[in-house]
């Protein structure tokens, strides 16, 4: 398998008026291309800290990410920008719809400023929203959805764009079992065909069944957990 991320000696520390907080310290593991890795963790314990500088959302304290060879600690706002509109699909356990638009204009909404002209952006939006079953739902505002409904808007957001690492934070924590059955069986097939990867952070709601590799985040430390059967 092809090597996709490279995190080493991961660090991150907020300052405050009293000191520090150590969120975690020295976390290094790597993820390769059609694998997923769960990341079990208490709420509080950083899991959403750490998407967020794997993501170039934030920026670590020490150590460093490797994404496709690249290092984000050398690259721009901008730059960082372009990686996650291109190449990185977020998913989060609010959703993050905007409720004054549509299911389609949602997803198509991740498309734009990339100078993709308005009529393919709409195919393509639709296009990833009728593989998901919402071909029906494409004017329906996220209020007009049911919270299944609302997730597979997610998904598609993050899919329309083909991303090769998804990074997924408590993807499952608000729907029910079976909903969120269907939330991974929709993520997998990008991911099993070998053209993406998936980082799952979560604090129990997300079956380990379907992971290649189960760690977990306690006390600042990463360790791995169990291996997947």
């Amino acid at each position: 398998m092809s090597l996709l991320l490279k995190v080493e000696g991961l660090s991150k520390t907020f300052k405050t008026r009293n000191g520090e907080i150590e969120v975690f310290k020295n976390l290094s593991f790597e993820l390769n291309l059609g694998e997923v890795v769960v990341i079990y963790g208490r709420s509080g314990e950083g899991k959403s800290t750490l998407l967020g500088i794997l993501s170039g959302l934030d920026r670590q304290t020490s150590g460093s990410v490797e994404f496709a060879g690249h290092s984000l600690a050398g690259m721009s706002v901008a730059g960082l920008a372009e990686l996650r509109a291109e190449k990185i699909g977020m998913i989060f356990q609010s959703f993050n719809l905007i409720s004054c638009w549509t299911a389609v204009e949602n997803v198509e909404a991740v498309l734009m400023h990339r100078g993709i002209p308005a009529a393919k952006r709409r195919e393509k939006a639709v296009k990833v929203l009728q593989e998901l079953g919402l071909g029906n739902r494409l004017d329906n505002y996220p209020s007009e959805l049911s919270v299944g409904q609302q997730q597979r808007v997610a998904v598609a957001r993050t899919l329309v764009n083909d991303p090769i690492l998804i990074l997924a934070d408590e993807p499952t924590g608000d729907v029910d079992a079976e909903t969120a059955r269907e939330v991974v069986d929709l993520l997998l097939p990008r991911v099993r065909n070998g053209s993406a990867a998936m980082l799952v952070a979560t604090h129990g709601a997300f079956t380990a069944d379907d992971a290649d590799r189960v760690l977990r985040l306690e006390n600042g430390d990463l360790k791995v957990e169990a291996p997947a059967v």
